[in-house]
């Protein structure tokens, strides 16, 4: 049985004491691939090292909407080289995030918008952070015609969610569905097309209810999986079998 992590942060320093640890015992818990998606321009550098040291890493690079303050001008100029150069498997995570304190809304939006012509251009899928701008964000997607990525940590309603998915997303889920008290989210998890899922960790945040409070990582991605397939009702080899596939079929890749 094979297992996809469709976003996880391996390269953050929390790993940085047991990294090597920590991604042998995701291998042993059948994690066969993880996508490791970049939040700021200084730690490209340092994650393209470790997708590039491990085969069974992938690069995302981009700009993540809540550190909008620290991102520069520049950094979308070296994000553009950067794809032409280290060949990153999608842009990310990259999105809106309404949520926090007083977002500057125009600034995200002129970043997202750059950074989602910057994957059109070069073909590559994109992994959508969206926290309170759903709306927004489809309605950016259908203006530039964007197709193709991951709505990574989805909460949004059946209705976004099938438009996600006409645009060519999947929908991720991963450790709050392991939450009993996630009513809304394990019925998304339950009624969405299974051909619409991938599973991810987000680690080292949204840890699973086992480990609640602990640092997440990606050797609990099976604790995702059991959640899901419980919700659904299916086998978890049925589930693992199609969230896999459907995560190497949306980033290109094969296995």
């Amino acid at each position: 049985m094979k297992l996809f992590d469709s976003h996880c942060h391996l390269d953050v320093a929390q790993f940085d004491a047991d990294r090597e640890q920590v991604l042998a015992s995701a291998r042993n818990h059948g994690v066969s691939g993880i996508l490791v998606p970049a939040i700021n321009a200084a730690g490209w550098s340092g994650l393209l090292g470790l997708c590039n040291r491990e085969d069974d890493l992938h690069s995302a690079l981009g700009l993540h909407p809540v550190f909008e303050p620290e991102h520069r001008e520049q950094d979308l100029d070296e994000l553009a080289r950067l794809v032409e150069t280290e060949k990153p498997v999608a842009i990310g995570e990259i999105g809106l995030d309404f949520y926090i304190p007083e977002p500057n809304r125009e600034r995200q939006q002129q970043l997202f918008e750059r950074q989602l012509i910057i994957a059109s251009d070069a073909g590559l899928p994109v992994i959508l952070h969206v926290r309170k701008a759903h709306d927004q964000v489809l309605q950016t997607l259908k203006r530039l015609n964007i197709e193709g990525g991951i709505a990574h940590a989805f909460s949004g309603s059946l209705e976004q969610a099938k438009r996600y998915s006409d645009k060519g997303f999947m929908l991720a889920f991963g450790g709050m569905l392991t939450y009993e008290r996630s009513r809304k989210l394990r019925y998304l998890a339950a009624t969405l097309p299974l051909e619409s899922l991938v599973l991810e960790t987000d680690a080292p945040d949204l840890s699973p209810q086992s480990h609640r409070g602990e640092r997440n990582s990606p050797e609990y991605l099976p604790e995702c999986l059991a959640a899901l397939a419980e919700v659904r009702q299916l086998s978890i080899e049925e589930v693992a079998d199609k969230t896999t596939q459907n995560a190497l079929s949306v980033l290109n890749l094969s296995q």
